[in-house]
């Protein structure tokens, strides 16, 4: 008898409970959408057009979604599965304290069950070449690593970033261990091997001037011939000290400014350094030379001139004693417009400022609202203009609106009052243009595009006075056809001209939904008009005919066909649910309990 195959995994009380989501659909309230002027929408419409295709995306193809963000991503699953390409998400931290637009004090087995079954519906939004970022601070993190590892798989995991956020000026009065300023960026790829990072880079203050110490006097002759010089002799001349050794001209300007002296020559040698990047430079040994240069390493050992060694598939190498010429042009760079030598960004971020967050946005959102340039940086970094960007904890909408600025769609979901208290006065400013904060200047912001507005539509089933299930009597044909095609798996796209045409699934596989009551002759006119090539179901109150007769049509009742597909009548999956088991019984099954 084989024994059942274990795994490694996190458990807790109520990890089994998994809810049965309605596919709701998403009422647009267009009181609420908002689109930028005509002109400003043209000027920037080709940055969303499709690559080959002919018809270009809207710039207002943006959705807010007000209400439960588990019931959104359900909602968006239909269309959109696949599809987003980076998703960012800012949770409850679950510290215990009272934030004052969310309940943050959950317990333990709580939150690891609603983060779990948010992670679960995320991952069917991403795309195969996607990439999810989770921001936590050390409450939780640890154990959202491991439920990471299962939704995503171990081998997905990218890195954790430590942020910088706060500063140790903002200790609190007692504090039982240092002071707390990190929160932490739990980094994912859907599928590891396609996800393609895109490297970023932080200025430096000033260029190693110590080991980018010296430059090429004559580039344009042969390199057997180049000259070579000191950085600091070449700038203490331009200073006026022409004569003598190097160490004399340091006497004479320590003389002449004091202790001032070195800052200056350090100064101006930072930026000729800089100016000329493509003559400075240092030497470093090569790593895992081939034996070809092996032995061209050895012999530059013997010369005093470098040696070029042309490279078909790679950057040309120049050798001097042993050691390759690295130029500093490889080490500078220009960001937001400033030129400088840079680095690659580790995982450990402190370089972005946290102060005059309140500012950012124009809406106030305490202990919650993150720097546009955080988000600027990891969009940067896992996606492209027009990509698909989704925020499923709205809170102040800095995700939409850093996204909308850098040219990406965005979909950002909110339950909370602040997704028309906050958010939508803050989008509506970004679209205006009027929004001149965060990263509007550096990315030379004026304004354009727009958004959809939606709610999330009541539960298509509700009880009627007698307890029985009954459709909502607020859906019209229009909702009920779409919400059909969500439950049935098909794509909703009524036909203009044949009736019977609500939806497909495939060229010849079509759905047809009516609150009527179908009799044998309507049957057979519909059965003829799709015709022996193609397959109808029809969604239906009732009929009269036998379901056998027609070979092209598949009957099913409603409410009846839909009944036990999910849970009906449920509208709130937040953070204010308790999700643990009643019963004992289920409690005796966990294995390892971490409350």
């Amino acid at each position: 008898m084989s024994k059942k195959k274990q795994k490694l995994e996190l458990t807790w009380i109520g990890k089994e409970k998994r809810p049965r989501l309605e596919p709701r659909i998403l009422v647009e309230d267009k009181s609420l959408s908002y689109s930028a002027e005509p002109s400003k929408t043209e000027i920037t419409q080709e940055l969303f057009e499709d690559q080959g295709s002919e018809q270009p995306k809207p710039l207002n193809d943006n959705i807010l979604i007000h209400g439960d963000n588990l019931l959104a991503l359900k909602a968006l699953e239909h269309k959109y599965a696949g599809k987003v390409k980076c998703i960012y998400i800012d949770p409850p931290f679950n510290t215990g304290g009272a934030f004052q637009h969310y309940d943050d004090g959950l317990e333990h087995s709580i939150w690891l069950s609603l983060m779990s079954q948010r992670l679960e519906a995320i991952k069917v939004l991403l795309s195969n070449d996607g990439a999810i970022v989770v921001n936590l601070d050390d409450s939780e993190m640890a154990y959202c690593k491991i439920i990471m590892d299962e939704v995503f798989g171990r081998q997905n995991y990218v890195t954790t970033i430590v942020v910088q956020a706060a500063t140790g000026s903002s200790f609190k009065t007692v504090n039982t261990g240092p002071v707390d300023v990190t929160q932490y960026l739990l980094f994912y790829a859907k599928e590891k091997k396609l996800f393609n990072y895109k490297q970023q880079y932080t200025l430096k203050n000033k260029v190693d001037l110590q080991h980018f110490s010296r430059f090429i006097t004559n580039p344009e002759d042969s390199c057997k011939e180049w000259l070579f010089r000191s950085i600091n002799d070449y700038i203490l001349e331009t200073l006026g000290y022409k004569e003598g050794s190097i160490q004399a001209k340091w006497i004479k300007i320590k003389k002449d400014f004091g202790d001032f002296a070195p800052l200056l020559v350090e100064q101006r040698a930072n930026e000729f350094a800089i100016d000329n990047a493509h003559l400075v430079f240092e030497t470093k040994t090569l790593q895992k030379p081939s034996p070809y240069l092996n032995k061209l390493i050895l012999k530059s050992k013997t010369l005093d001139y470098p040696i070029h060694v042309p490279r078909d598939n790679h950057e040309d190498l120049y050798l001097l004693k042993g050691r390759q010429i690295y130029f500093l042009s490889k080490s500078v760079g220009e960001i937001d417009g400033s030129k400088g030598a840079i680095l690659p960004i580790t995982t450990i971020w402190n370089d972005i400022p946290t102060n005059n967050l309140p500012k950012e946005g124009g809406v106030s959102f305490p202990s919650g609202k993150k720097p546009e340039a955080l988000l600027r940086r990891l969009i940067d970094m896992t996606s492209d203009e027009g990509d698909i960007i989704l925020d499923s904890f709205g809170g102040s909408g800095t995700t939409a609106a850093v996204a909308h600025k850098m040219k990406r769609r965005w979909i950002t979901v909110e339950l909370g009052d602040q997704c028309e208290t906050h958010i939508l006065p803050r989008l509506k400013r970004v679209i205006d243009g009027t929004d001149q904060d965060g990263i509007s200047k550096v990315v030379d912001w004026q304004g354009g595009g727009g958004l959809h507005y939606y709610r999330m539509a009541d539960s298509l089933l509700k009880k009627d006075a007698w307890n029985n299930w009954v459709i909502n009597p607020e859906y019209n044909a229009e909702m009920l056809s779409e919400a059909m095609c969500k439950h049935m798996g098909y794509i909703y796209e009524p036909s203009q001209d044949i009736f019977w045409q609500h939806g497909h699934s495939t060229e010849n596989n079509y759905i047809y939904i009516t609150t009527g009551t179908l009799s044998n002759e309507q049957l057979k006119l519909i059965s003829s008009e799709v015709g022996s090539e193609g397959s109808l179901l029809i969604c239906c109150k009732g009929f009269i005919a036998k379901t056998n007769e027609f070979d092209n049509l598949s009957l099913k009742k409603i409410p009846q066909a839909i009944l036990h597909k999910c849970e009906w009548d449920h509208d709130d999956y937040s953070f204010h649910i308790n999700v643990l088991p009643d019963d004992e019984e289920e409690e005796s099954k966990v294995e390892i309990d971490v409350d």
